[in-house]
């Protein structure tokens, strides 16, 4: 008898991971389905949540054949509406609650304070809207400031004085609707403290600075109250600000102590907000003089930029653990099982607003695959195209092209990035009176 295959409903499938999670292990007794794609819930002028929420909702309840999981591998606006999407059909997962105190930048920090608040820097809501943001606040320059709904360092802004508070709150204002409207609506439906009812979308989080030291990620799971830390990427950053990452490298190169210091973190502010039964990262940043680590932001969901790299040290793209998690599954992940002993994606940057007047061909991109046949690259800009139209960029640079490369060794991953680097031509035409949209990126 041939059983019936899973019916898995995945928001904001696209073909990449489509692809990713066919790869899987045992994907033939799965069905894809995608519930709304990518380019119509991240490339739309405006998130469209309302819809999501009651078009996604009633196409889950009439799917006839039974709806076996409902699964993301987005940030906003996916990570946070997958609760409610699950709730409709009486799926397990995370409460809504617990994904917004994850979520919720200044909500995150007030729970993390009550748990772990060495690692936590000092903070307070900022309303940008007010005469005067900063108003009854003690918090010292430097520090960042960034809405409490965001993605890719949207609109963060690391504040020296007045000046560039002045011009940070000028850019929030104009930009941070995109996302505070549409992340009030969930928030409409979530059960809040009155302190945090009143720090809507509309608000802002301004912290102390601690990105100093070496950033990582800790990409783990929430199961049955058990929490598991299966992988730790380190995120490497350039630029200006020291704030644009360069490259995702796995596995990590901290110490083990410092490893395990950050685990037994993980597993002490998870467990306290109560999320459970779904995957998570947390980046955390370890200073190594004063071994001193801090926690950057909590994420309810998979990285999917660290999925190649699973695949090609461990063997598997961790979609595993995600689909595992959402059908009720404990994951089962393997461990170096992979053709290479390190991996690492590189994000190729350009500073300051520019026209692209030239790009690699697609058989100049077939000479470079033919040359590292494993190597996956993308070039995420076109000829005549201005940077500055590029969506969800950080506030100092801009991202052109991604390479996801493996390796024997350190070494050996730096010398085949550095003979395709060479290789990949981009070209860029700087603008001699670029308008005050794009002052952001060089300020």
């Amino acid at each position: 008898m041939v059983e019936k295959p899973l019916n898995i409903f995945v928001v904001g499938l696209d073909n990449l991971h489509l692809a990713q999670m066919k790869a899987l292990p045992g994907a033939n007794a799965y069905r894809f389905h995608a519930l709304f794609t990518h380019q119509e819930l991240k490339q739309a002028v405006q998130f469209p949540v309302q819809q999501l929420l009651e078009e996604g909702c009633a196409r889950l309840k009439s799917f006839r054949d039974g709806v076996d999981a409902v699964i993301g591998y987005w940030d906003f606006p996916v990570s946070t509406v997958l609760p409610l999407l699950r709730g409709a059909v009486g799926l397990p997962g995370p409460s809504l609650e617990s994904v917004l105190k994850c979520e919720h930048k200044y909500w995150s920090r007030q729970v993390q304070r009550e748990v772990i608040p060495d690692q936590v820097p000092d903070f307070v809501a900022i309303d940008p809207f007010a005469d005067n943001p900063l108003a009854g606040v003690a918090l010292p320059f430097p520090f960042w400031i960034k809405p409490v709904k965001a993605v890719l360092s949207h609109l963060g802004f690391r504040i020296s004085d007045s000046a560039s508070l002045d011009h940070a709150i000028k850019r929030i204002r104009a930009g941070i609707g995109r996302f505070a409207v549409p992340f009030n609506l969930i928030l409409d439906r979530a059960t809040l403290p009155p302190d945090i009812r009143a720090v809507d979308g509309f608000h802002c989080v301004a912290e102390s600075i601690i990105s100093q030291g070496r950033q990582c990620t800790i990409e783990g799971y929430a199961w049955n109250g058990e929490v598991v830390c299966y992988g730790v990427i380190d995120s490497l950053r350039e630029g200006p600000q020291g704030s644009s990452f360069s490259r995702y490298q796995y596995p990590s190169t901290l110490p083990e102590p410092v490893i395990e210091r950050m685990a037994k973190l993980c597993q002490r502010v998870i467990r306290h907000i109560g999320y459970d039964n779904a995957p998570f990262n947390i980046e955390f940043y370890w200073e190594e003089e004063s071994n001193r680590i801090w926690l950057l932001e909590i994420n309810t969901r998979i990285s999917k930029s660290h999925a190649p790299l699973f695949q090609m040290v461990d063997g598997c793209y961790h979609h595993q653990v995600n689909l595992d998690l959402a059908l009720g599954r404990h994951p089962e992940f393997p461990h170096r099982q992979g053709p290479y002993r390190c991996a690492a994606k590189f994000m190729l940057r350009h500073y300051g607003d520019a026209i692209v007047t030239r790009v690699p061909s697609e058989s100049e991109l077939d000479a470079v695959r033919e040359q590292e046949p494993d190597a996956s690259i993308e070039i995420l800009v076109e000829a005549g195209m201005r940077l500055s139209s590029l969506r969800y960029q950080d506030s100092y640079s801009y991202e052109v092209a991604v390479l996801f490369l493996g390796g024997e060794d350190e070494q050996d991953l730096e010398a085949r990035y550095h003979r395709l680097r060479k290789r990949l031509l981009l070209e860029f035409e700087p603008l001699t009176d670029p308008d005050d949209t794009d002052q952001q990126k060089t300020s």
